[in-house]
């Protein structure tokens, strides 16, 4: 048994790691700056110990996981070092962890988490799995077989993984403090490609995908004919999809899902595909797909009195087209409100034409300050800005929150990667307090 310290154990990825090494019988305790953070739930439902950032948490015997966003100035990995405690980067520990198990990583610049938690929920139908996803969950089994991750293309951190299986979603343009753009981002893909040791399972309605070259088999899925794994008949009702799944144009079996959206059935098929190369009988699948429950912030639903709030992580053009798609199916007869929180300086000025685009599909559109980084504090540009290129936006504060109730039965999509959650709180306490008062 070892003894594992996390240094930044609240990040996504790190506290999803921390879940999976403690259900696998490992001593583990971690630190943090003691604001609260969603990740930490369930590592508190655990009781695992998480420490203030302190060099004097750093003992001799320990195995020091640190996270990417800490230097090697930080003084609890100095403090390791003096004591000639072994530290190790988050992706280069979980690079090494994943070749006990059958690995799949899911990677794509849009639906890595969703995918991740679909992949996981049907395999472990099959066999016992641990799986790590970037929404902060994560589960180790003593006795998996499989493990599930997310792998995320930010500044190649997935060139530290040498998987059995990649599952490749989409190649779009993000991170430009990063990337230099698509052809930069197709790069780190083909590199990845060649690191896989069992197959692809890829997207080909992408074009870039199209292009991926490797030393593995690699299996393409989506609408098109030309896919190996096509979906087709597809029936969308306000209580999810329905579909066909034909495999190199032989019928293959039908399948439906409790989601909504075009995405959801990409994210399905690649499942599917892979179940499929697997030796993964089609009833499990479909009975697996049948009971799925989601993810965190993605496309979770509240509702108060006759109205309906989601919170989504979108914080991309094509992600926020993709929930507003999927708020239009379920819920047809409704007015859809877009509240969007643009996420760091730099994609918000990369793609502020295209936010305006996805965002106008919305039947009434509110914007809240951009949100910075810890590498970003402010930036050449602000929310107006975004403003001036949607007719009838309106800037949003929690102080005004009350404007959104103009807009009665309702679905208000509250989308962004930062603390948008607050917007919603703050909405949520108003509805809540009217309720209490009619």
């Amino acid at each position: 048994m070892t003894f594992y310290h996390f240094t930044g154990i609240k990040g996504s990825g790190m506290s999803s790691l921390a879940q999976i090494l403690f259900d696998s019988g490992e001593l583990v305790q971690g630190s943090d700056y003691e604001t609260y953070y969603f990740t930490e739930k369930p590592l508190r439902e655990r009781d695992m110990t998480i420490l203030p950032f302190s060099a004097d948490n750093i003992k001799e015997g320990m195995t020091v996981i640190a996270g990417n966003a800490f230097p090697d100035e930080h003084p609890e990995i100095v403090r390791a070092k003096e004591l000639g405690v072994e530290v190790i980067r988050y992706h280069k520990f979980l690079g090494d962890y994943i070749n006990r198990y059958t690995s799949i990583a899911i990677t794509g610049a849009h639906g890595k988490t969703s995918t991740t938690g679909l992949m996981s929920h049907v395999i472990a139908g099959f066999m016992p799995t641990s799986f790590l996803i970037g929404d902060g969950t994560g589960s180790g089994k003593e006795d998996a077989s499989f493990f599930v991750m997310e792998a995320c293309e930010y500044r190649r951190h997935f060139l530290a993984y040498h998987p059995d299986y990649a599952v490749m979603l989409n190649i779009d343009f993000d991170h430009p403090d990063y990337f230099s753009g698509i052809d930069d981002v197709y790069s780190a893909f083909q590199e990845l490609a060649l690191q896989v040791n069992k197959a692809i399972i890829a997207c080909g309605d992408d074009e870039h995908l199209q292009k991926i070259q490797a030393n593995v088999p690699v299996v393409y899925y989506g609408f098109g004919s030309h896919n190996d794994f096509e979906a087709r008949n597809i029936e969308k009702s306000t209580e999810g999809t329905t579909f066909e799944v034909y495999v190199r144009n032989e019928y293959y079996d039908k399948f439906f899902i409790p989601l909504y959206g075009d995405h959801t059935i990409l994210n399905a098929l690649a499942v599917i595909s892979l179940c499929h190369y697997e030796g993964i009988p089609a009833q499990l699948i479909q009975e697996r797909l049948r009971t799925y429950g989601g993810v965190k912030r993605r496309f979770t639903e509240t509702k108060i009195g006759n109205s309906i709030l989601v919170d989504d992580y979108a914080h991309h053009p094509t992600e926020i087209r993709a929930t507003i798609q999927s708020a239009r199916q379920k819920y047809p007869d409704r007015q859809v409100i877009a509240v969007f929180q643009p996420h760091t300086f730099s994609r918000t000025a990369a793609f502020l034409k295209d936010f305006a685009d996805s965002l106008s599909q919305a039947d009434a559109v509110y914007l809240c300050d951009i949100f910075g980084s810890a590498r970003e504090k402010q930036g050449a540009l602000s929310i107006e800005d975004l403003q001036a290129l949607i007719t009838n936006s309106r800037v949003l504060q929690t102080d005004n929150i009350v404007h959104l109730k103009e807009h009665t039965d309702a679905v208000f999509l509250f989308m962004g990667a930062g603390d948008v959650n607050k917007y919603q709180s703050a909405f949520e306490n108003v509805l809540k307090s009217n309720e209490e008062t009619a």
